[in-house]
């Protein structure tokens, strides 16, 4: 197993929810991405999503969509991505991190290169926003080919065809959206949750991952009742981008935890039950 089963499988056996972070690489800076990477992981992460920037976003708010500006501004793409992701692993080895970002400079390095790129790098898994999973079976398979998991998008709108298709070609765990809108939206539907989770645990083994709206720990803690992990990022971000520059680790640090309460008192509730 790679180590993004190797965590799934350490949290059930422990009883506990999965918390995976979003940041965006090269925001504020290249210079902090890789003490955030090793804050995110002092605050509670299990697994995390690293985003690569790119100029059009279609799933992300203003928030992530800022931050992707401000990363490109800085000179960050897809390669620079890739070797802040492998200086991270100079010192972390444990950590599962997922790529998560589009599928335009990925087209451009070129589907090969990225591949081999991203496994020396060392990422664990690969969410392209736009790859659906009808047209990316054969990325797929060269991504587990290097022991690499494709990650995919469900929605409140996937129908139980989606759903079937998309576990079909998944492996690592599958992120559910849980609303129907950008990252960072406000408006979430907890029982539409509690109601769409069940259907796609019908059609997988996976882990199901909940994000999008998360924004503190009495959501975290709710829907990690639901699920088997949460993700977090416009949140992260937000807490990132306002605090000044010399508290910006500790700004990150005190929201993690804050958000990795709520996700262990979800464990808690469910063990008592």
């Amino acid at each position: 197993m790679g180590r993004i089963a190797d965590t799934f499988a350490a949290l059930a056996k422990q009883g506990r929810k999965g918390l995976i972070p979003y940041i965006m690489a090269g925001d504020p800076s290249p210079t902090l991405t890789v003490d955030l990477l090793h804050t995110l992981v002092e605050g509670g992460a299990d697994v995390i999503e690293l985003g690569v920037p790119f100029s059009d976003p279609m799933a992300d708010g203003p928030v992530i969509q800022r931050a992707a500006e401000r990363a490109i501004a800085n000179g960050v793409g897809l390669h620079q991505t890739l070797a802040l992701l492998a200086a991270f692993r100079k010192t972390n080895q444990q950590t599962p991190v997922v790529l998560m970002g589009y599928a335009n400079p990925i087209e451009c390095m070129g589907v090969d290169v990225f591949v081999q790129a991203a496994k020396a790098a060392g990422a664990d898994g690969v969410l392209v926003v736009d790859y659906p999973p009808e047209e990316s079976d054969q990325f797929a398979q060269q991504l587990r080919a290097v022991d690499m998991d494709p990650i995919y998008l469900l929605a409140p709108t996937s129908t139980e065809e989606r759903i079937a298709a998309v576990a079909k070609v998944a492996s690592g765990y599958l992120y559910y959206v849980s609303l129907k809108g950008v990252t960072g939206a406000g408006h979430l539907d907890l029982h539409e949750v509690s109601q769409r989770i069940p259907q796609i645990r019908a059609k997988t083994g996976l882990p199901v991952g909940v994000g999008f709206g998360i924004r503190d720990a009495s959501t975290a803690e709710r829907l990690a009742g639901m699920a088997d992990a949460v993700v977090v990022g416009s949140r992260l971000i937000d807490a990132i981008t306002e605090a000044p520059k010399s508290e910006v680790r500790a700004a990150l640090l005190a929201v993690m935890k804050d958000i990795r309460a709520g996700v262990d008192q979800a464990s808690t509730n469910q063990s008592q039950n």
